[in-house]
């Protein structure tokens, strides 16, 4: 304990050293600086440093793949001030934001996987809802069946490129930015749509549109994913994928009814109306979900700072606003056209290559089947009317909806019985779950149901057969692909747990190139070889 004799000496000697000469405070900054260091160096002692082993091997420590958040049981909900809160108008939701979004109460978390849903629908309604009314396109401005079909291959391709930066983004702006931004850009670009007055803009237009819409893809999972720990996110991912699902289910009716009664032009009002809606949810319901990251600020030294000449300060000033503009541009640079790219490089990896060709060669063959059964059923010998082709659009939704439904939960139990089979369980005796659980089973199931549906559709679809038959075939195989689609999404937010967005954003990429030739392609094939051939090449 120091004595008061002692604490006055001390005084004494700081106010003297304040009143030193410049070289003595300069020597005695150096001596505590040295000091300083040496304390830190001291203090950080690794096993390296001293020759032991380290306690347990890194590749030991095995981290449940929803460690990015606490547990929810372990924390509750800390609601973050309405002024404080993130995204682009953050203040005017509703749905409070919080601290940790794995805290929400259920009906919150399930109420916001609507929301998103909701918006998920957005994209393949887009392209649905136009299948019906390509006829009317290639009538009203006088072009060919392959040009109008550029209006949906180019839409689809949109939807590939466009993720790429919306997922880089919202993991930098957040989720909810990226939804208000990407809507109302979606809503402007489909009224301009219906006032199109030749075929050159309204490809042009679609494809914007396209991309607007495909926000969702990627940044919807994101969102599963921040809101969801890995037991539940099977069934969340499920019914979050009833909305895309969903939209085909609905879009080719919707689309086939309006085209007969208003023509093509009212579809597209159509969809700008449904954007508009979504517009209005999101701003009010839907709070920012991304984690918040809290950037280190270096503090400058004052001390050295003020030792110095001041013009010696001003020059280093004007040299340090030169780099911190030249490197904010460069990094703005990189942000903007090199790090969305980057995201191809994991496609170097064989799970998440695997993951990825497998879910896409079955979304490319979906729009060769979508492309099908309009260009069938509109001609010889079915000759179905426009709104007749809508609704047999409606066996492939059925198919998802009932895989959606049934296939999430699934595929959470056969999780969890394979976690207690092999005994894992963490320190908390929570079991540990493996994304490749959730293969197994349904990667075989599927693997087997969507090329033997395509097979069958193809070649009864091919002789004529009673309408019924084909559209049995593609009830299974609505169920098969969604499956592999689910299986696939929630693998990649497993595989990539801190970027789930971006591993979402990677599957859509590719997969959407492949629907964009299937959807450019199909009509010609068709032509030239029959649905029998087409269907039976897909599937083997």
């Amino acid at each position: 304990m120091a004595t008061p004799d002692a604490e006055k000496g001390g005084l004494h000697a700081s106010n003297s050293l304040a009143e030193a000469p410049l070289d003595i405070r300069r020597a005695t900054g150096a001596a505590r600086k040295e000091t300083s260091e040496f304390d830190s160096d001291t203090q950080s002692i690794t096993p390296e440093s001293t020759g032991l082993p380290p306690a347990m091997d890194e590749k030991d420590q095995r981290e449940p793949a929803h460690s990015h958040y606490p547990a929810p049981d372990q924390d509750e909900a800390i609601i973050v001030q309405r002024s404080k809160r993130r995204g682009l108008f953050g203040q005017l939701t509703l749905l409070a934001e919080v601290e940790n979004p794995k805290t929400y109460a259920r009906n919150k978390k399930w109420f916001i996987t609507f929301i998103v849903a909701v918006a998920g629908a957005t994209a393949p309604m887009g392209s649905s809802i136009f299948f019906p009314a390509l006829s009317q396109v290639s009538e009203d401005l006088n072009t060919t069946a392959t040009v109008t079909n550029l209006s949906i291959a180019l839409y689809m391709l949109s939807m590939s490129i466009f993720p790429l930066w919306w997922s880089s983004f919202s993991e930098r702006l957040g989720r909810r930015t990226i939804y208000l931004t990407s809507f109302t850009l979606f809503v402007i670009f489909n009224a301009l749509c219906a006032v199109s007055k030749s075929i050159a803009m309204l490809i042009f237009m679609r494809m914007l549109s396209g991309g607007a819409s495909a926000s969702v893809q990627a940044v919807g999972a994101g969102t599963i994913a921040d809101l969801w720990d890995s037991q539940d996110r099977g069934r969340a991912m499920g019914i979050f994928y009833l909305g895309p699902l969903c939209g085909p289910l609905v879009a080719p009716i919707v689309g086939g009814a309006l085209a007969e009664r208003w023509r093509w032009r009212s579809t597209m009002w159509f969809l700008a109306a449904y954007g508009g809606v979504t517009v209005i949810f999101i701003l009010f319901a839907l709070p920012e979900t991304l984690a918040s990251r809290k950037a280190s600020v270096p503090v400058p030294d004052v001390e050295d700072e003020q030792s110095e000449p001041i013009g010696r300060q001003l020059s280093r000033v004007s040299s340090r606003q030169v780099v911190q503009f030249t490197t904010k541009w460069l990094r703005m640079l990189k942000i903007v056209f090199l790090d969305p790219l980057k995201i191809v490089l994991y496609l170097r990896y064989p799970p998440v290559l695997l993951t990825v060709y497998y879910a896409s060669i079955t979304f490319g063959s979906l729009y060769v089947l979508n492309v099908s059964v309009e260009h069938t059923f509109g001609q010889d010998p079915y000759n179905y009317s426009t709104i007749i082709v809508g609704l047999l659009y409606i066996p492939n939704s059925l198919g998802y909806v009932v895989a959606s439904i049934f296939g999430g939960r699934w595929m959470d139990k056969i999780m969890q019985r394979e976690a207690r089979k092999a005994n894992r369980y963490d320190e908390h005796g929570n079991l540990i779950y493996r994304p490749e659980d959730r293969m197994r089973e349904n990667a075989w199931l599927g693997a087997l149901m969507y090329p033997s549906a395509l097979i069958w559709y193809g070649w009864t679809a091919e002789n004529g057969i009673f309408w019924l038959v084909p559209m049995i075939a593609n009830f299974f195989f609505g169920m098969g692909s969604m499956i592999i689609f689910s299986m696939a999404t929630t693998m990649l937010t497993e595989f990539m747990p801190k970027k789930s967005s971006t591993g979402v954003a990677l599957n859509n990429f590719v997969r959407n190139i492949f629907s964009c030739v299937g959807s450019l392609v199909t009509a010609p094939i068709i032509t030239a070889i029959g649905n029998g051939w087409i269907f039976t090449i897909l599937g083997l």
